[in-house]
């Protein structure tokens, strides 16, 4: 049973932009706190960025300025774009629905690939 399913991610040059996104079923969306994670090769997975269902955010210092976070309540879907994009941004990038630091609920993973 699919509750979360991200897309979005790809190969893109230093100083480019993607754009994520993360439709999850309802009762999962409406209820919880929503957020990205990303997991680079041989590295611990971080949390990026956050949403509140009321729109409250948190960034991660390594992205603010770069990333932004918003969700779609009507369309149950949260989004990430990313701009200005670094070579160690490459990661593998999961989206979540709980609590920041033990998400009840992930989806598969979407890898972002930045080239220098």
């Amino acid at each position: 049973q699919v509750q979360l399913v991200e897309s979005g991610g790809g190969v893109v040059h230093a100083g480019g932009s993607l754009r994520l996104s993360c439709a999850a079923s309802g009762s999962i969306f409406s209820s919880n706190v929503m957020g990205w994670y990303r997991q680079a090769p041989g590295k611990e997975r971080d949390l990026v960025t956050t949403i509140s269902r009321r729109g409250s955010t948190y960034y991660a210092d390594s992205v603010k300025g770069r990333f932004t976070i918003s969700r779609d309540n009507a369309k149950n879907t949260v989004f990430l774009q990313m701009n200005s994009l670094k070579p160690e941004d490459t990661a593998m990038y999961y989206c979540a629905a709980g609590p920041t630091k033990a998400p009840g609920y992930w989806g598969q993973g979407t890898q972002v690939t930045v080239s220098s």
